[in-house]
């Protein structure tokens, strides 16, 4: 390329360049909706859905038996697994959304590894019993176990990025982005699940992609389903029961 061609290109771009104006790149439409925040970081936003308001358990069934309601132990605004009676789910279904729970380990906790302050919150129940995608709640506050499976984990898949448990006694949180997954016709998995974690304002889980549903043993597959409610673990250990409280959703 000669020079004079050269130039002649550069001084045109520049021209073009000076004949945009600021305002050929700022956006007025669509106006976001105004959502008003809570009061507090536990606090609801304007446009959640709250599953847990401290006083019933009207939005919650028993998942084996989703005709029965939920029948854990509702006390002085706060929830508390009750292990004889199995996991509970959400009556609503839910695809993509922002979800923030808080949980407590006893102080009187006893048990070690996976035997200590046991649950999980299952991003999306797609069957009876733990049949889901789990994000692991555990004491992990000094208490050794395989590091997929501790709290912030999801479980059996990704390990946290980091260990931000509080000590038993001391309210935690879980705010979590859900991306549910999309299926083809034929079954298979067009784009997979995806979440953000956040645990007690930490980074734990960043955009990871599962690899299907939760597996205790062998390698998750995935299974073709669409929106599922949220559910929470009553697991079986011989543990001391955990607390929830302060559950809210916003449907993405």
């Amino acid at each position: 390329m000669n020079r004079l061609l050269l130039t002649l290109l550069l001084a045109g771009s520049f021209i073009m360049a000076k004949a945009q104006k600021p305002e050929d790149t700022e956006i007025y439409e669509p106006v976001p909706k105004v959502v008003t925040p809570g009061k507090t970081l536990s606090d609801a936003p304007s446009d959640a859905i709250v599953l847990f308001n401290g006083e019933n358990l009207d939005k919650w069934v028993i998942t084996n038996n989703r005709d029965k309601a939920a029948d854990w132990i509702v006390k002085d605004n706060i929830l508390t697994v009750n292990k004889t009676s199995g996991n509970i789910e959400t009556k609503q279904s839910f695809t993509n959304y922002q979800l923030h729970i808080e949980w407590r380990i006893p102080s009187t906790i006893t048990g070690e590894g996976q035997a200590r302050g046991n649950s999980g919150v299952f991003l999306a129940s797609i069957g009876k019993g733990d049949a889901g995608y789990e994000l692991q709640v555990l004491d992990s506050y000094k208490n050794k176990t395989y590091v997929n499976g501790m709290a912030g984990s999801i479980y059996k898949q990704f390990v946290p990025l980091a260990n931000a448990a509080r000590p038993p006694g001391e309210w935690q949180c879980y705010d979590v982005v859900w991306t549910a997954p999309i299926f083809k016709e034929d079954g298979s998995v067009k784009t997979p699940a995806k979440a953000t974690v956040f645990f007690n304002g930490v980074l734990v889980e960043n955009n990871v992609e599962l690899l299907g549903p939760t597996r205790y043993i062998g390698k998750p597959v995935y299974e073709k389903h669409g929106p599922a409610p949220l559910k929470l673990q009553a697991h079986g250990d011989k543990s001391e029961p955990i607390s929830y409280r302060n559950i809210w959703i916003r449907e993405l």
